[in-house]
């Protein structure tokens, strides 16, 4: 694969990623949206997505965008989509 298909791949799944962030959150921050933009490696963007996708909320989301390429923790009830939708089971 040529240079400018990757870049062009990257910055398809940073647009992605932004918009997943959206929909799942509502707006985001300019400074938020600058982050992801800064984002230049595929293997983060790729995970990012499937932080954005599980994570109950964009807190939790932004912890992980901040920990930095390489790290890949999603697992646990911290990255339970419906976490906040719950009630009590107790009654």
């Amino acid at each position: 694969m040529f240079l400018f298909e990757q870049e062009a791949e990257i910055g398809q799944d940073r647009e992605d990623l932004i918009q997943l962030v959206t929909m799942r959150f509502g707006s985001i921050s300019p400074e938020l949206m600058e982050k992801i933009y800064s984002l230049d490696d595929f293997e983060t963007i790729e995970r990012l997505i499937l932080v954005a996708a599980n994570a109950p909320t964009l807190k939790t989301f932004v912890e992980e965008l901040t920990e930095g390429e390489g790290t890949f923790k999603i697992v646990g009830e911290r990255f339970n989509p419906i976490e906040d939708q719950q009630g009590d089971s107790d009654g």
